[in-house]
C-alpha cells in the first residue's frame, strides 16, 4: 500500500522531511515541483519552488496546492489558454486534491458531451485502393509505385468519429485513466467513456494538438475539450529512472498569472482603438543595446499609451509591493514616453499611485484577489482597462495639442 500523499502549501517555506531512495529523489527534482535537498543518511528536505500540482513515482504521491485552491487554478488555465473558458467549465469544486479533481471535472463535461451520442464530422483519409475514389494523389504514386496501375494513391472524405475533438477528448480520458489515486467509480466511469470512443485515434505523447474551432455543431464538446486541452498541455506520465513511471501534473503559477493577465487584458481593451500586445519588444536605449518586454502594452496608431506588468509576487493583502518592480515599471514608461504604468499583483493591499519625483510618471500598483469569484476578477481587469484608457485618453489629447500628431 502507498503512503499518504506528502502535501506541501505553495506559500510553505519551512519544507517537509522525508527519507528518499536517491533514484526517487531524483526523478522527483527533475519534475520541477519542489525543491529536492539533501540532508544526509537518505533525509533530503522538499520546499515548494512556485509552482504548484501533483507529482506520483512508484509509490511516492507529493502535492503542492496554490494558495488560490484548485478550481481557481484551473479557471485562471482555462481562461488563459481560452477567453471562452468560463467557470461553470470546471466542476472540481467538491475535491480537495488535484489528481481526483481533474478526474471528475473531466468525467462530467465528458458525459455531457457524450450524451446525446458521439460527435462526427468529415476526415481526410489516405489509403492505396484497387480504384479511384476521391481525389488521386499523383506525386505519392509516381514515388511509390511507379510504373504500376494498382493501387491507386488516393485522398478521400469520409464522414466519421475520428476528428480533432474526439481525438483530443479521448487522449485526455486516457491520460486521466494512469494517475494516481483515483477513487474506483471514477476510473470505472473514464474506462466507460473511452470505450464509447472505440475508434478515435490517441495523440502520441508530444505531438501538437489538432486544431478545432466552436461552433453549433460541437457547442456541447466546448466544455470538455477545453478541460481537455488544459490536461494534455499540463499533465505527463513518462518513465523514470529504472521501472520508475512518473506522472506529473506542474504548473508554474508567475507563468499562469502573466498569461492570465494578458488575456483578460486584451480582452477588456479589445473595444477600444488599438491593439494590444503580449510580450511588447522594445529597447530602453537609444542605442537599442539595452532590450524590455513589458507584459502587455495598448498602442493606438503604433504609439504605446498604456502599459502592465504582472507580478506573482505578494503573500497576502498586507504584503508590501516591491521596489524592484517600480524601478522596472519607471524604466518602462521612461522609454515607451508614457506617464503611467500599471503593476497588477496577485494578492496585495488596495490600488496606489506613487509619482516619481522629478518627472510626470505615476506607477499604480493593482491588486487583483485571485480568491474572488471569477467573474469579480475579470470585473476588476476590465475596470482597470477603463481607468488605463481614460487616463491615456486624456494624456493623447494634452500631448496632441501640444504636439500636433
Amino acid at each position: 500500500m502507498s503512503e499518504p500523499p506528502i502535501v506541501l502549501d505553495e506559500l510553505d517555506s519551512k519544507g517537509i522531511r522525508r527519507r528518499l531512495d536517491d533514484g526517487i529523489a531524483a526523478a522527483l527534482s527533475s519534475t520541477g515541483l519542489v525543491e529536492v535537498r539533501p540532508d544526509g543518511d537518505d533525509w533530503w528536505y522538499l520546499l515548494p519552488t512556485g509552482k504548484v500540482g501533483a507529482v506520483r513515482i512508484g509509490g511516492l504521491d507529493v502535492q503542492v496546492r496554490p494558495k488560490t485552491g484548485i478550481t481557481r487554478l484551473l479557471f485562471l488555465l482555462g481562461y488563459a489558454l481560452d477567453p471562452g473558458f468560463r467557470p461553470e467549465d470546471v466542476t472540481a469544486t467538491a475535491e480537495p486534491d488535484l489528481w481526483p479533481a481533474l478526474a471528475e471535472s473531466l468525467i462530467r463535461q465528458a458525459e455531457r458531451a457524450l450524451a446525446p451520442g458521439v460527435l462526427q464530422g468529415y476526415v481526410s483519409v489516405d489509403e492505396a485502393l484497387p480504384l479511384v475514389r476521391g481525389r488521386i494523389r499523383f506525386a505519392d504514386q509516381f514515388t511509390r509505385r511507379p510504373g504500376m496501375l494498382l493501387p491507386i494513391e488516393v485522398r478521400y472524405d469520409e464522414y466519421a468519429t475520428d476528428i480533432a475533438e474526439n481525438r483530443i477528448l479521448r487522449t485526455a480520458l486516457r491520460r486521466m485513466a494512469t494517475v494516481p489515486r483515483l477513487p474506483s467509480g471514477a476510473l470505472s466511469r473514464i474506462t466507460h467513456l473511452d470505450g464509447r470512443l472505440r475508434g478515435v485515434h490517441i495523440l502520441p505523447a508530444g505531438t501538437p494538438l489538432p486544431s478545432w474551432l466552436p461552433s453549433r455543431l460541437n457547442e456541447r464538446y466546448t466544455a470538455a475539450l477545453r478541460l481537455a486541452q488544459i490536461i494534455l498541455r499540463y499533465q505527463s506520465a513518462e518513465p523514470g529512472p529504472g521501472d520508475l513511471t512518473i506522472a506529473a501534473f506542474v504548473v508554474n503559477m508567475a507563468k499562469v498569472f502573466e498569461d492570465f493577465v494578458t488575456t483578460a487584458l486584451r480582452e477588456a481593451l479589445a473595444p477600444y482603438p488599438g491593439h494590444t500586445a503580449g510580450q511588447y519588444q522594445d529597447h530602453l536605449d537609444i542605442d537599442r543595446s539595452i532590450p524590455i518586454r513589458p507584459d502587455v502594452v495598448h498602442l493606438v496608431n503604433q504609439r504605446s499609451v498604456a502599459v502592465f506588468d504582472a507580478k506573482y509576487k505578494l503573500e497576502g493583502p498586507s504584503s508590501r509591493y516591491p521596489n524592484a518592480d517600480a524601478y522596472q515599471m519607471l524604466a518602462y514608461c521612461t522609454a515607451l514616453d508614457l506617464p503611467a504604468g500599471w503593476l497588477v499583483y496577485a494578492q496585495g493591499a488596495a490600488p496606489s499611485r506613487r509619482r516619481v519625483r522629478h518627472t510626470g510618471i505615476d506607477i499604480i500598483h493593482h491588486p487583483l484577489d485571485l480568491t474572488a469569484a471569477p467573474r469579480q476578477i475579470l470585473t476588476n481587469l476590465d475596470n482597470l482597462a477603463q481607468d488605463a484608457v481614460r487616463h491615456s485618453t486624456g494624456w493623447s489629447l494634452s500631448r496632441a495639442s501640444t504636439t500636433g500628431w
